[in-house]
């Protein structure tokens, strides 16, 4: 189970030199293959061609799109210290619908707090 989902705030810890160090959002996880797509991360060039299906509302060309690096790679970002850290799980009780249920929690390992 890959403890980053889609919608995290993530920073890239190895890898590209070009993106080490920079922060964005999580757009897509494959947990198959373990990798993320990040916003702004690892940008590479694809070039398009203009089919009869989509001729009116898109051009062909070179565009810039996000390609997914391994999941080991980044880490979430904690909301209070805006730093990476790792990510834990706790249990608690909550009730829903009358009935107790133990739910599991994130928390940022670095100032406990949920993420």
């Amino acid at each position: 189970m890959a403890k980053i989902k889609k919608g995290d705030l993530v920073v890239v810890i190895s890898g590209s030199r070009a993106d080490r160090g920079k922060q964005g959002r999580v757009l897509e996880v494959f947990t198959e293959t373990n990798r993320v797509v990040v916003e702004g991360i690892k940008r590479v060039t694809k070039h398009t061609k203009v089919s009869q299906s989509q001729r009116g509302s898109r051009t062909g060309g070179i565009e810039t799109v996000e390609a997914p690096i391994h999941i080991s790679n980044v880490m979430l970002v904690d909301p209070e210290s805006k730093k990476g850290t790792r990510v834990g799980y706790r249990t608690e009780e909550v009730e829903r619908d009358g009935r107790k249920r133990t739910v599991r929690v994130r928390i940022a390992k670095r100032s406990g707090k949920d993420v």
